[in-house]
């Protein structure tokens, strides 16, 4: 982590959520989060030091003065700052994953554990925060619980992951019949269903028993 080129060459598309700047040049990281090690620190910094393992998600700054700021909610602050397609206080553009080094406000940078490699916690900082976050704030993060998860792809695979591993019994909803190998003898769930199958989502109904239906693209 140092500090962005101010000359990178970019693009600029019409996103999903108006005109979004995109590199160039795509670099050896792929995708919005970044994970690395510290190269250079703030004067008042007191949670990491040149060297640390750090990773960074979707934000890198945000106004911390708002309630949604107070109410740990910043991906809602109104002036927050996204770590790819944004513009940094002094009007340099934020390149998340693509850029050889970002900068970011210690609030919004974490540890990784010495033993978790980096790309294999980058994922962690995007796809998986996307499903740990529902699961955690629905309650959804204690043993004995139904869940069922809509769809195996990218995001289905972290959701399976997380529910597991919180001790949920897990039923993966998918279109492809191909994907119940994978599920079950790799990712372990509990049962399987192909949502194109009559036969085999009528005896279910509407799930009653299930607490939640995380619906997730693939």
């Amino acid at each position: 982590m140092g500090v962005l080129p101010e000359n990178s060459p970019e693009t600029v598309v019409n996103g999903g959520s108006g005109q979004r700047q995109y590199s160039d040049k795509v670099g050896n990281k792929i995708g919005k989060p970044e994970t690395d090690r510290c190269d250079e620190v703030g004067s008042r910094l007191e949670k990491f030091k040149v060297g640390d393992k750090v990773g960074v998600g979707g934000l890198v700054d945000s106004c911390k003065s708002c309630q949604n700021c107070s109410d740990n909610l910043e991906n809602y602050c109104p002036q927050y700052t996204a770590a790819f397609g944004a513009k940094y206080i002094d009007g340099t553009t934020t390149y998340g994953g693509f850029s050889d080094s970002m900068v970011a406000d210690e609030h919004f940078v974490v540890r990784i554990p010495n033993g978790l490699p980096l790309d294999a916690a980058s994922p962690l900082l995007c796809v998986g925060i996307s499903v740990y976050s529902p699961l955690r704030y629905f309650g959804l993060d204690k043993p004995g619980l139904h869940v069922g998860v809509v769809g195996l792809g990218g995001l289905g695979h972290m959701a399976v992951k997380f529910a597991k591993a919180f001790g949920a019994n897990v039923t993966v909803i998918s279109t492809s019949p191909n994907k119940k190998e994978e599920a079950i003898e790799h990712l372990g769930v509990d049962s399987f269903l192909i949502s194109r199958d009559q036969d085999q989502m009528q005896p279910h109904g509407n799930l009653p028993g299930y607490r939640v239906h995380l619906s997730v693209p693939g």
